[in-house]
């Protein structure tokens, strides 16, 4: 198997194809906005919309870099302000989980169409080339789809019986 087409399967268990853990698509299906924001008590983790904010800021960043759109990249100070939420309402909430959708399926698309030197070659702003930069973001978003069934297991939000 070469290297794009496993980076390619790598890319789609994150979002849509269950593997070893379940797909991000899947894990935010039922999550109701309350849900969402909700936090432990100690305040010690991130909710599951400010994880998928973070997510989304990665890729999209990236994306524009690759894109050579450094101008439109998001922003952020620190790494903690990419868990910033945008205001609290039930339909910021969908259209962040719809933008990230987007953004993790036009980088797929990016990848598919990527020749051999674009595979390769440094993307501005980056330290690496889009394969690795992908695994790198692939094995990111892993993590913290971890981190949202765990925050959905502990609301009792995950249903005790999954086809992964």
């Amino acid at each position: 198997m070469d290297v794009k087409t496993l980076l390619l399967q790598q890319w789609a268990s994150c979002l849509d194809e269950e593997d070893w853990f379940p797909p991000l698509e899947k894990v935010l299906e039922d999550i109701t906005f309350e849900q969402a924001i909700w936090k432990p008590a100690d305040g010690t983790m991130n909710s599951i919309w400010e994880l998928v904010c973070h997510l989304l800021f990665y890729e999209k960043r990236f994306m524009m870099r690759f894109l050579g759109q450094t101008a439109n990249e998001p922003q952020a100070e620190n790494n903690d302000s990419t868990f910033r939420l945008p205001t609290e309402t039930l339909e910021n909430w969908k259209e962040t989980k719809q933008e990230y959708f987007e953004v993790h399926r036009e980088l797929e698309k990016i990848l598919e169409k990527s020749g051999h030197e674009d595979l390769y070659r440094q993307i501005p702003g980056e330290d690496h080339s889009l394969v690795l930069e992908l695994k790198s973001l692939a094995m990111h978003d892993a993590y913290h789809i971890g981190q949202i069934v765990y925050l959905s297991k502990m609301q009792g939000a995950w249903a005790s019986k999954r086809s992964f």
